[in-house]
């Protein structure tokens, strides 16, 4: 019997990690939904045509009251009402589960700006959950360079502290 289970640990599928999550030490400090567009502009490279992404626009949302908290803008940034201000800069991906959503990402911040407030003290963002949001896979060729194409996404993005 035990050697049944050793032998069933050693060939069973090992479970990795998802690399979108914080380091142990984060504490989420909030959770929002997040509903808006991804930017695409169609553009020339390679010698060929590729939707290259520009921004997101998405307006954040409280899960229980679904009132507008914040927005998630180019930078990427994060802005809530109070006028605390986060940049984010990217630590690792996930593709989704569904090659039409948007990946999962994790993202070290800064805060941006004097204003303190509810993202003062926020060191992490995380994107998950995604729903749709990806370029098409085709449409961008020569009549259609600097076309610029808004795809409607959603996503959960979790805020954490590590103090």
């Amino acid at each position: 019997m035990i050697l049944a289970l050793a032998l069933l640990a050693l060939f069973a599928p090992q479970q990795t990690a998802d690399p979108t999550l914080p380091p142990a030490t984060a504490h989420v400090r909030y959770t929002v939904e997040g509903h808006g567009v991804q930017t695409y502009n169609c553009t020339a490279q390679n010698g060929g045509f590729a939707w290259v992404f520009e921004e997101p626009a998405a307006g954040l949302f409280d899960p229980t009251t679904h009132q507008q908290i914040g927005v998630h803008t180019a930078g990427p940034t994060w802005t809530w009402s109070d006028g605390s201000s986060i940049t984010g800069k990217v630590l690792q991906t996930k593709p989704s589960d569904n090659p039409a959503n948007i990946p999962w990402l994790l993202l070290e911040t800064h805060p941006t700006g004097t204003t303190t407030g509810a993202l003062s003290n926020i060191t992490f963002v995380r994107r998950s959950d995604t729903q749709a949001g990806q370029a098409p896979t085709s449409g961008c060729d020569a009549k259609n360079v600097n076309v610029v194409l808004r795809v409607p996404y959603a996503a959960t993005y979790t805020f954490y502290s590590t103090n």
